[in-house]
């Protein structure tokens, strides 16, 4: 026997105790206290995403080439893949800090890109009759992307504040900031990114405890605002006008609609699609609309309720948190996350107006993966667990005492 297992150590490459329980180094601490399964729902989304670009890349091709420029079939998703293999590390990277380091770095983050949000009207280019990009060197970065994550986790911190000093007036304090974030993105026009600002400022609001009439006052103030911009916002009475009376430029949402449901249940195939080449953004706003042409309505169900899974996976999860702020940055996230794939498949089948949002990690777009990495490494840093950490199933740590109001 001693001799059996002297020949057999020699040729043991694999140490047994390696990411098992007992490793207590900072890879190790990391792959037993991360969310494996909303890890591996994200990466199934990106490989999602990784053939939905390629579908749609000839015809954004086709429709991008002209002139002195000739993009190759697959141009877009090349790009893609060298846009994952930037972001994957960015994640992982992100997720790996301790709470307080990722909170430090994402109010950092937080004032920079609310800097240069505020700097692209001076200085950012036209593109399509909107300013929301800053060029830097041969690329461009849309700061309102970036800015999503980290004003998300400022707000919580500023939110969870209150726990501390119940005469901080937080609300207020986060109610200004989310109006001057408001203000510089209708400014762009970005009408879109304003309500997911807005809409996930509410509800973190209601997570903090703000009283429930105060919470139906800015529900009204809400509407009000949406009716006061078809009124006096160009830009909003463009796209309401053209969702409810079908006046003006009403054939991107149409045709989206048209080229979803031209594959039935199980699609055309990959890569026979037709329609898609009429659609104005293929690859980044209706890229759902060309994976539902040519892999059917079956696959676009799925997606949604993959975004779904994530979402409920985070929140189920979130019941027995302990700390205000991971509960309030977390839940943040992950409604904007949420939120923003509604968006953009509501515009898709024809229930929504027009807003030019991406699909999260499967639309194509260096700014938009990059960042949506950022918000997911953030997530994944707010719900590490201790595995050896006893929680309460049942109880739940709300903020305290309700916000004033």
């Amino acid at each position: 026997m001693a001799t059996l297992a002297g020949a057999l150590k020699p040729k043991q490459l694999i140490d047994p105790n390696r990411y098992g329980r007992s490793d207590r180094s900072a890879l190790g601490r990391w792959f037993w206290e991360i969310d494996r399964v909303l890890l591996l729902l994200v990466t199934v989304l990106i490989g999602i995403g990784l053939i939905g670009v390629a579908a749609a890349s000839p015809a954004a091709a086709e429709r991008y080439s002209g002139g002195s420029v000739t993009f190759a079939p697959l141009h877009y998703f090349y790009r893609q893949v060298v846009w994952i293999a930037l972001s994957l590390p960015v994640m992982i990277a992100i997720s790996m800090m301790p709470r307080e380091r990722a909170k430090r770095a994402s109010l950092i983050g937080a004032a920079f890109f609310l800097v240069m949000l505020m700097l692209v009207p001076a200085i950012g280019p036209e593109i399509n009759g909107a300013k929301r990009w800053i060029g830097v060197g041969f690329t461009q970065f849309q700061p309102s992307e970036f800015l999503k994550p980290f004003f998300v986790v400022a707000m919580a911190w500023l939110l969870s504040l209150h726990e501390r000093d119940k005469g901080l007036p937080v609300f207020w304090l986060s109610g200004g900031l989310v109006g001057m974030v408001a203000v510089l993105l209708m400014m762009q026009p970005d009408f879109g990114s304003t309500i997911i600002f807005g809409a996930v400022w509410i509800a973190m609001l209601a997570l903090a405890g703000l009283n429930l009439r105060v919470l139906g006052f800015l529900g009204v103030a809400a509407l009000v605002g949406v009716v006061l911009a078809y009124f006096f916002y160009p830009v909003a009475t463009v796209r309401i006008d053209g969702f409810l009376f079908g006046e003006g430029d009403n054939f991107q949402v149409e045709n989206a609609m048209r080229t979803l449901t031209a594959g039935g249940l199980f699609g055309m195939g990959p890569g026979g699609g037709t329609r898609k080449f009429g659609l104005p953004e293929p690859h980044t706003d209706y890229i759902f609309s060309v994976i539902g042409e040519e892999f059917g309505l079956i696959a676009c169900i799925a997606i949604a309720g993959l975004y779904m899974a994530i979402v409920a996976r985070v929140l189920i999860k979130l019941l027995d948190e302990e700390n205000t702020f991971a509960l309030l940055a977390a839940a943040g996230l992950v409604i904007q996350f949420g939120l923003q794939a509604l968006i953009n498949m509501a515009v898709n089948v024809q229930i929504a107006p027009s807003k030019g949002m991406t699909l999260p990690f499967i639309s194509y777009g260096g700014s938009s993966m990059l960042a949506l990495s950022i918000g997911v490494g953030l997530l994944l840093a707010f719900t590490r667990r201790n595995p050896y950490l006893k929680r309460s199933p049942y109880v739940v740590k709300w903020s305290g005492d309700c916000l004033p109001g």
